[in-house]
């Protein structure tokens, strides 16, 4: 990591105790905060902390000073005295401003849902592309927070011989965030050129690109682990995965897929991951398929089918056709037999145990081969530079010769396509 990375945002030298807070906003109802808060207890645990109660509060609207009003944030301050809690965590995203009267009220750290994706993402990446990417969110989020807290060390005052040692300071730390999260971009920005040109090179040969999405710990890592022998790492704990790994799957009909797994999404998943995230989950949406992996057991399977669909819709990849893969059906044998009711054209298995993988390649392999890019090329005789560009541009699968020309079956991409219109037959 680098020097100018803000330490994480949950201090794990000991196990924090922590309280979390929800307030049921219009439009929505206790049982979903219940199951955001049940969620964003199993986060805080991944995170390494101890959640010891939690405060649920009805208003109209978030107040703008502490988001839960005066009288609520006294009761919480009570709270914290008599539970001895280190940190409060809200489900709502804080405002800068919020976050900072909170603490001071409360006389001690309080953070948001975002904060501790955040610092969960932070221990889990491995690769230096995703540490970049996480040193990127948690400067985006950071920023902000900085320039508030410059405020209080600062006149209020502008201009010449007003400025105080507060504001300069602020002002330092402010150009070092900027400048790091510039070249963080720019690196970022390296690797999403080199990986266009490896995907423009696999385009050509007779390979597939199929994205693995779904909620975190979905079981996405564990299908790619059944289906390619891949041996990553899949544990039952939350964004487990956060680094892409791209296996190769040789169909039993003969198609060369390329299965990447991607990082797991999440209700309500930081803007700042998604933005610092693009890089990887151009994987999402550069795919020709996507295989949309879903808990049967899970609390709320619908809602996370939803929160996978918006974040694929947010990255651009809303066009890429989905193929429904409703896993743990050991666990939950009715959920699953009722999604698959409601999913019509999805597959049922269990990545751990096995069980309807073979459904699975099957109905994966009929996906593939209706959207093949196989073009058939009639190539006038006397014409070898045309046979030699096919070669080049794409995979001949099998060619031959009649007495008025030389007929290929070549895997072109659009741009190959495009550039042999004129020797192509429609189909």
């Amino acid at each position: 990591m680098s020097e100018y990375l803000p330490q994480t945002l949950i201090d794990r030298t000991f196990r924090e105790r922590i309280i979390l807070v929800g307030v049921v906003l219009p439009g929505m109802s206790v049982e979903a905060l219940d199951r955001s808060l049940d969620e964003l207890h199993a986060l805080v645990a991944t995170a390494g902390a101890d959640v010891v109660g939690r405060i649920v509060q009805r208003r109209s609207g978030a107040d703008p000073a502490t988001f839960i009003g005066s009288g609520k944030t006294e009761e919480l301050h009570e709270q914290c005295l008599v539970l001895d809690i280190d940190t409060v965590v809200f489900e709502n995203n804080l405002s800068p401003a919020q976050q900072r009267n909170l603490q001071k009220i409360l006389g001690r750290t309080a953070i948001d849902r975002t904060a501790v994706i955040l610092d969960i993402f932070a221990q889990n990446a491995r690769s230096p592309e995703g540490k970049a990417q996480v040193e990127l969110a948690l400067l985006r989020y950071r920023l902000p927070r900085l320039r508030g807290r410059g405020q209080g060390l600062s006149q209020q005052a502008g201009g010449i011989g007003t400025r105080g040692p507060g504001e300069t300071q602020l002002e330092v730390d402010r150009r070092r965030l900027v400048r790091r999260m510039h070249k963080l971009e720019q690196e970022l920005r390296q690797v999403t050129k080199t990986r266009s040109t490896q995907r423009s090179q696999r385009s050509r040969g007779r390979r597939h690109d199929v994205a693995l999405v779904g909620y975190t710990n979905a079981g996405k890592s564990t299908l790619l682990n059944q289906l390619t022998d891949a041996g990553v790492p899949a544990a039952d704990r939350l964004f487990e995965t956060l680094d892409p790994r791209t296996r190769q799957l040789a169909m039993p009909g003969g198609e060369i897929v390329l299965l990447t797994d991607t990082v797991g999404f999440i209700a309500n998943l930081p803007h700042e991951l998604v933005e610092a995230f693009q890089s990887t989950l151009d994987s999402v949406r550069l795919a020709e398929l996507l295989l949309h992996v879903v808990d049967a057991s899970a609390p709320d399977p619908e809602g996370q089918l939803e929160s996978v669909r918006s974040v694929v819709r947010e990255i651009g990849a809303g066009g890429v056709p989905e193929l429904l893969v409703i896993n743990k059906a050991d666990l939950a044998p009715d959920e699953a037999k009722q999604l698959a009711f409601d999913h019509e054209g999805s597959v049922t298995i269990s990545a751990g145990t096995g069980a309807g993988i073979e459904e699975l390649l099957t109905v994966l392999g009929q996906r593939i081969r209706s959207s093949d890019r196989v073009v058939q090329l009639n190539i006038p005789h006397g014409r070898g530079d045309l046979i030699a560009a096919a070669h080049r541009e794409g995979d001949v699968i099998d060619s031959h010769e009649n007495d008025e020309m030389t007929v290929l079956h070549v895997v072109l991409d659009d741009a190959g396509k495009a550039k042999f219109s004129e020797f192509a037959v429609a189909p």
